[in-house]
């Protein structure tokens, strides 16, 4: 017997947890019509991302700038909505079966930018392609819910042994691993997106520049794509849901520097200024805030020191501590970021457990790191700090990252006599040599792909994981998040993260720094933008009064 979404739904808000959305001062996404765009205002939006995307390929991309792109072009089986909750999206309707573990899709009647149909099949194929180890998906990972998903990605298993069954043209089954709460979250996330199908077979390549072969089937289709320049999209207008999309047109620069960024904006050549796109300069806000022009909102989402795990000396579990001890979270967070952020003393954002807010250890402790690095020096048959090679900190080019490099540089100097160097690269390079592991240190940051902590230590569970960039792996770690997957009692559950996230933190395979806020300016008239809790943006309901 099939349960009907609504029921389903209904249990989905018991044993989820969702973040409010937020979009300034409008709600957005609900059924209320935002038409008071006029005809004679202009509904063309411009904003700026700071470099080039990754990949637009929805199974190729891995990070905020891409995805941010992906949001606006592409549309899953479902979206979150403006009130943080998944809604019925291509999928027109959803059963599911009384265990929890298969899913049954019905597609709304859609088509692609170009005019082909959407299918089951665009679904199917998105996904066993993105699982095939020799497109090398960073993302692949987030489909391991699927049953026998891990075993096509890593274990060279046919991929017609997945759960994935095509029905029909408009039908599509799912079987899962186990039951996942929050897997009608998952799939408004870009790598369960489609692809057209019956393009990306007969072109490989079709997802590298804008044109014929670049179909998309959301709000917006890209119309031009000049590489490290910029990107045009324009309504499309074969969205199934067409009529609730105001702007014609969202003009991406991809300018990498904040001060230009926010020039533009007062200058009125952009419309949004800051994140989720772009980067606001620090030195800036507190005249921003000031003036009240200032939105901040904290979401889901972790900036961090990753450590490269097989290379000494960072290899020694206590170096690794004392570095990540030493550092000042709230120097930082007061006289850089200057965006609200919360100094950062465990993995998982405290809007998913609410006392990592504190920690697992004291911010600044000076003291415990000492005591670290003499341990660490010892087990390396070292006298003191001044034998150990130097550190580098690598970063992609950006102001703050910059001015965090430098002021963690001096504390690492200063507390602990080690001596750092510092590596700058754009950041098509920077992600790639993290990617390989040719790093000592480098920075990052987590923005939630779904509102669960696993998603923020599920990276870590393999050394060769999509995402595991320090090259860590702990078995007990990997076993707890693992049986977490098949418990049932939520609270049993949640206990076994927590101790996951105490491994973690105790072989401290990355430094936590803060937790995230948005923070940007927009244009007065901009209305029904929407920046979700966790941190992306949807321009769907997007219009300028």
């Amino acid at each position: 017997m099939k349960k009907r979404f609504s029921v389903f739904f209904s249990m989905l808000l018991v044993l989820s947890m969702f973040l409010a959305a937020c979009g300034g001062k409008d709600d957005a996404g609900d059924k209320k019509d935002s038409g008071d765009a006029k005809k004679d205002v202009p509904q063309n939006l411009r904003v700026n991302v700071a470099s080039e995307p990754f990949s637009l390929n929805p199974g190729l991309a891995n990070d905020s700038t891409s995805g941010n792109i992906l949001h606006q072009t592409f549309e899953g089986l479902t979206r979150i909505d403006g009130k943080g909750k998944p809604q019925p999206a291509m999928a027109e309707k959803i059963t599911t079966s009384d265990d929890l573990t298969t899913y049954t899709f019905k597609l709304r009647d859609s088509k692609w930018s170009n005019g082909d149909p959407v299918t089951a099949e665009d679904f199917a194929y998105a996904w066993k392609w993105a699982l095939d180890p020799a497109n090398e998906s960073q993302y692949a990972y987030q489909l391991y819910y699927i049953k026998g998903a891990e075993a096509v990605n890593t274990g060279g298993a046919s991929a017609d042994t997945l759960g994935i069954k095509v029905v029909d043209e408009k039908t599509l089954e799912v079987t899962l691993e186990n039951p996942t709460p929050y897997f009608l979250e998952l799939t408004a996330f870009y790598t369960y997106f489609p692809v057209n199908s019956k393009i990306a077979t007969a072109n490989p390549k079709w997802f590298t520049d804008a044109g014929d072969l670049y179909t998309s089937n959301g709000p917006f289709k890209m119309v031009e794509w000049k590489h490290n320049d910029s990107i045009k999209l324009e309504k499309n207008e074969n969205y199934w849901d067409a009529k609730t999309v105001k702007l014609e047109t969202v003009e991406v620069s991809m300018i990498n520097d904040a001060n230009t960024e926010l020039s533009m904006f007062d200058n009125g050549e952009l419309d949004w200024a800051g994140s989720p796109f772009g980067t606001l300069p620090t030195d800036a806000l507190p005249a921003l805030k000031d003036q009240g022009n200032l939105n901040i909102e904290p979401f889901a989402g972790t900036y961090w020191y990753k450590f490269q795990t097989e290379k000494p000396p960072l290899n020694n579990k206590n170096i690794r501590k004392a570095l990540a001890y030493a550092i000042n979270r709230q120097a930082i967070v007061d006289n850089i970021t200057q965006g609200g952020q919360i100094p950062a003393m465990a993995a998982v954002p405290p809007t998913m457990f609410p006392e990592n807010e504190k920690g697992y250890f004291k911010d600044n402790d000076v003291k415990k790191a000492k005591e670290f690095l003499q341990k660490g020096l010892e087990e390396l048959g070292l006298k003191d700090a001044s034998e150990l090679p130097a550190i580098t900190i690598s970063y992609n080019t950006n102001e703050a990252h910059q001015k965090i490099a430098q002021a963690i540089q001096d504390m690492w100097k200063k507390e602990l006599g080690v001596n750092v160097t510092l590596d700058n690269t754009e950041w098509a390079v920077y992600i790639e040599k993290l990617h390989a592991g040719d790093y000592q240190v480098g920075r990052m940051g987590w923005l939630g792909d779904f509102n669960d902590p696993i998603n923020f230590l599920e990276l870590y569970r393999d050394k060769d994981g999509g995402n595991n960039d320090t090259k860590w792996e702990n078995a007990e770690f990997k076993q707890l998040l693992n049986d977490s997957q098949k418990e049932k009692d939520p609270k049993k559950r949640e206990k076994m993260l927590k101790d996951a996230e105490e491994i973690f933190i105790d072989e401290m395979p990355v430094a936590p720094i803060y937790f995230y806020t948005n923070v940007w300016v927009q244009a007065d008239n901009l209305k029904g933008a929407v920046v979700s809790g966790l941190g992306d943006i949807q321009l769907k309901w997007a219009y300028f009064e």
